[in-house]
C-alpha cells in the first residue's frame, strides 16, 4: 500500500514538472533555438537603431566668422567660373561658410532674422544638400544643411560623389572636388501662393543663392562653377530626395 502511494506521488510530481517544462519553452525540440533567437532579436534591433542614429545625427558647424572684411567689389572682380581642384582637402569652417551663404540666418533690422538670400514671400522653396567626401572631421555621405541650427543632418552616409558626376552626364571634376552644393526645389511652397508664376521666382532664388556660393568661394580663396546639364531622377537618387534639384556646385581649392 505504502509502494503504491509513493509511486502516486512521484507520477503527480513528474507530471508537475513536465507541465512547468512545457510552460516555459524548454522542450528539447525547441528550446535551444528560441533562447538563442530571443537573445539576438533585441541586438538585432539594437544595431538598426544605431544605424539609423548614425545616419540622422546632426553635425553642428563652426560659427560663422562676420569679422572677415573682404569687399564685395573684389570678390566680384576675381569671381571665375572654375572646374579644376586639387586633392586638398577643405575643412568644416569652410563648408559652414559656404552653406550659410548659400541660405543661412542673417538679420533684417525691420523684421528680425531673415536669411543670406532673398526669397520671393520668404517661402524659401530650396533644400540646400551637401555631398562631401574630402572634408576634415566629416565623414562622406550626403548632408541636408539645416540653416536654423547651422548644422547637417546626415541623409546618406556612403560616398557619393562617383554617382553624382555619373548623374551629372560624366562631369567627372564633380567626382573630383572635395564637396558639392546641390539645390533642391519645392515648388509648392511659392506656388500654393503665387500659382504658375512661383516657378518662375524658384528659379530667381537659385540665381539668389547660386552667386552667393560664388563670392563666398572666392572670399574663400576656393573655386567653383554652376552646372545645370544633368538627369533630374539621377540626381534626386543620388541625394535621395523627392524634390527636383535644379543646381549642382563642385567645390575646391582651385589649380593655378
Amino acid at each position: 500500500m505504502i509502494y503504491k502511494i509513493v509511486n502516486v506521488y512521484m507520477a503527480v510530481f513528474l507530471l508537475m514538472l513536465m507541465m512547468v517544462a512545457g510552460l516555459n519553452g524548454c522542450s528539447p525540440e525547441a528550446g535551444p533555438d528560441q533562447e538563442v533567437n530571443e537573445e539576438l532579436k533585441p541586438l538585432e534591433n539594437q544595431n538598426d537603431s544605431a544605424k539609423e542614429k548614425e545616419v540622422n545625427e546632426a553635425v553642428s558647424l563652426p560659427e560663422i566668422d562676420l569679422n572677415n572684411k573682404t569687399t564685395v567689389s573684389e570678390v566680384l572682380y576675381e569671381r571665375l567660373s572654375r572646374r579644376d581642384y586639387t586633392v586638398h582637402s577643405l575643412n568644416l569652417a569652410q563648408v559652414g561658410d559656404l552653406l550659410w551663404a548659400a541660405g543661412g540666418l542673417g538679420v533684417d533690422g525691420v523684421s528680425g532674422a531673415t536669411r543670406t538670400a532673398p526669397s520671393a514671400g520668404g517661402a524659401y522653396p530650396l533644400d540646400i544638400y551637401l555631398v562631401a567626401g574630402n572634408v576634415d572631421g566629416l565623414g562622406k555621405g550626403v548632408y541636408r544643411y539645416d540653416y536654423e541650427a547651422h548644422s547637417l543632418e546626415a541623409v546618406v552616409a556612403e560616398e557619393r560623389r562617383d554617382q553624382l558626376a555619373a548623374a551629372a552626364l560624366g562631369q567627372q571634376f564633380i567626382a573630383k572636388a572635395p564637396i558639392s552644393i546641390v539645390m533642391v526645389a519645392h515648388y509648392e511652397r511659392t506656388t500654393s501662393t503665387y500659382g504658375e508664376r512661383g516657378e518662375r521666382y524658384v528659379h530667381m532664388d537659385t540665381g539668389y543663392v547660386s552667386q552667393n556660393i560664388y563670392l563666398k568661394a572666392e572670399a574663400l580663396d576656393l573655386g567653383t562653377v554652376a552646372i545645370g546639364a544633368f538627369d533630374d531622377e539621377e540626381v534626386a537618387e543620388v541625394l535621395s530626395t523627392e524634390g527636383a534639384p535644379l543646381m549642382i556646385m563642385p567645390i575646391g581649392v582651385p589649380e593655378q
